[in-house]
């Protein structure tokens, strides 16, 4: 652990493995005793068609999309309590599938699943869960696995796709950008947001009107 301020701490663990999360609760835990907001936001894209999908692929999947958020809440839950907000962040993929796209579509399905189900669980301890759901937010991650074998930039490059989905899909003509997802984000754990909970909400410019 480095200290960043006297305040701000940096911890560097792989989320991946459940023990990680557990020692990184510890850390936190040893530094304060209620956590006011757990944003939960780990993860990776990969497309693959069903028949290059392995044992290995689809575990390390699921590891870092969905068990790293189980791990990381559960060895926080003792000092989350009454006013504390947890955000998942998922994806319109939890809410629709596409193609070559099944485990990732899975795993946000499963993050969805997650947040609905805690919003039940943790709500009679003042505890709200929300999950927002992003359409393509481009960062060096995501244009990397969009321009791998499978993935729908493979063929065309990843300006002429971003550029094509955005003109054909969003209701806006633009898409998000990471910054709208810190301040939803900001929103959903304020007091203006006290009685939102248990939503997956999508952030996607009106890619996919619900």
């Amino acid at each position: 652990m480095s200290s960043l301020s006297t305040t701000h701490f940096h911890i560097q663990a792989d989320l991946s493995h459940w023990t990680e999360c557990q020692r990184v609760g510890e850390i936190i835990k040893s530094e304060i005793n209620h956590l006011d907001v757990l944003i939960n936001n780990v993860g990776r894209s990969e497309w693959k068609s069903i028949s290059k999908i392995d044992e290995s692929f689809f575990n390390s999947m699921m590891a870092l999309n969905v068990a790293s958020y189980v791990s990381m809440t559960n060895a926080l839950m003792p000092i989350l309590g009454a006013g504390s907000i947890i955000t998942n962040i998922s994806s319109i993929a939890g809410k629709r599938g596409s193609l070559n796209n099944s485990i990732y579509c899975a795993s946000k399905f499963a993050v969805n699943g997650l947040t609905q189900s805690w919003a039940k669980e943790f709500g009679p301890k003042g505890i709200r869960v929300n999950a927002i759901c992003p359409v393509l937010i481009q960062s060096e991650g995501l244009t990397a696995a969009l321009i791998k074998p499978d993935a729908p930039a493979e063929s065309i490059g990843i300006i002429k796709f971003m550029n094509d989905f955005k003109n054909s899909q969003s209701a806006l003509a633009h898409l998000p950008v990471a910054q709208d997802i810190a301040d939803f984000s900001f929103y959903l754990s304020s007091a203006e947001a006290r009685s939102i909970t248990g939503q997956c909400i999508n952030l996607d410019s009106g890619v996919f009107p619900q």
